[in-house]
């Protein structure tokens, strides 16, 4: 399918606890927070979304800073990642809603349009590379909102079992994208420059 309009979600609603707490999305690359860094690689996007948000609990100054709508957990906080894609269905104004970690700090450029591609009778298409799979680099379509609403009121938070109830496709990318969930992955990601 060619690339529908869409909106972004850049997720930085975590409690971080491999960064001992610390928020995610304001660490360092380069000298630029995490989110700037994903902010940009989605304006970049060949098919670039028709706007942003950005999913965060604290912190919400910093991200405002950057002209996006902040969303907040209307559950309690830090549920994970499925609580911000709520949000971010719940506030989405067009049919797709592309997610993006806030550390994934690097996309290709035709990122958006790989996903869409895939995106055929599917209810969302997550990313893959030759690692795994990458259920938080998702897109989705608002139609799937009712089905997540009422996955959450179960205790269940895995973005993976969730998406085994829809009708999903991935999308397949060589090159492995830069996950800096940790200092560590940090430190590497850094010395490979």
């Amino acid at each position: 399918m060619t690339p529908a309009p869409y909106q972004a979600l850049v997720l930085a609603g975590g409690s971080a606890r491999r960064f001992g707490g610390e928020d995610k999305g304001l660490q360092r690359l380069d000298g630029k927070p995490f989110v700037e860094h994903t902010l940009a690689a989605l304006a970049a996007q060949t098919a670039a979304p028709a706007g942003c948000l950005v999913s965060a609990n604290r912190n919400l100054d910093a991200y405002a800073s950057y002209g996006h709508p902040v969303l907040t957990d209307s559950r309690s906080c830090f549920q994970g990642p499925l609580a911000g894609i709520a949000e971010g269905l719940a506030a989405l104004r067009e049919d797709w809603l592309l997610v993006v970690p806030c550390d994934v700090v690097a996309l290709p450029t035709d990122f958006a349009e790989r996903l869409f591609a895939e995106a055929d009778h599917a209810d969302a298409v997550c990313a893959c590379d030759a690692e795994s799979m990458h259920p938080a680099l998702l897109l989705v379509n608002r139609r799937v909102r009712a089905s997540l609403d009422e996955f959450l009121l179960g205790d269940n938070r895995r973005l993976r079992d969730w998406l085994a109830s829809l009708a999903l496709r991935e999308a397949f990318f060589p090159a492995p994208f830069p996950n800096l969930n940790s200092p560590e992955s940090l430190r590497k990601w850094q010395s490979r420059l």
